[in-house]
């Protein structure tokens, strides 16, 4: 008998709303904890011991506490891969493709948008630097136009023809870049797409419902 699964993380984090929506397209159910800024202390002791780097979200399931948002996505998608094979493909190269985009957005994609988002609609007054400013939005800009390009040539999904974790994490970070008040440049292939993710369940849910 499986375990309750458990996701510690607020409901308005983008990186559990990722966790969120691939539990919604596997069909899982879970017990979420509010943790994070606003409600529990993610630099207590007891959060610690879960995630050092005290940061959500956390998992914990029969096999112990998992952190790392994307890991977890990957994590959930396999372990549960009856429920929707296309969600991580197992073939090698299929599989690559969506992880290669995973990592896209974690190591390409966010530190582009940090400062703009911080700045502009989180107001820190520690990310008020205009140049600093223009350089986040010019390289946010041009890392969506990677994106652009890439469902320009799939005219469907991020990794190819089907809907993956690629466009979970992706989606997230679609509808994050639609919400700041930036000047964007006309992508129309991604405007698509971000209506095709429309037809997803928990998209109306954990991606476009007004949280950027």
């Amino acid at each position: 008998m499986e375990h309750a699964l458990k996701i510690l993380g607020k409901a308005s984090s983008i990186n559990v709303r990722k966790v969120l929506w691939t539990c919604e397209e596997l069909g899982l159910s879970y017990e979420r904890e509010d943790w994070g800024s606003g409600f529990a202390s993610t630099h207590s002791p007891e959060f610690l011991r879960l995630n050092p780097n005290a940061k959500v979200p956390v998992i914990i399931d029969e096999n112990g506490a998992l952190w790392e948002s994307n890991t977890i996505c990957r994590y959930l998608a396999g372990k549960h891969h009856h429920h929707h094979a296309e969600l991580l493909p197992t073939e090698p190269a299929a599989r690559a493709r969506v992880e290669q985009w995973m990592d896209w957005q974690a190591i390409e994609l966010n530190p582009s948008w940090s400062h703009a988002f911080m700045a502009l609609v989180r107001k820190d007054p520690e990310f008020q630097d205009p140049h600093r400013l223009d350089v986040s939005v010019r390289d946010w800009n041009q890392k969506m136009g990677i994106l652009e390009h890439q469902l320009a040539t799939t005219k469907a999904y991020v990794a190819g023809p089907t809907f993956t974790l690629a466009d979970i994490v992706i989606g997230l970070s679609v509808n994050r870049w639609l919400m700041t008040p930036i000047e964007r440049p006309d992508y129309p292939a991604i405007d698509e797409y971000f209506r095709r993710l429309a037809q997803h369940p928990g998209f109306l849910k954990h991606c476009c419902n007004g949280l950027p």
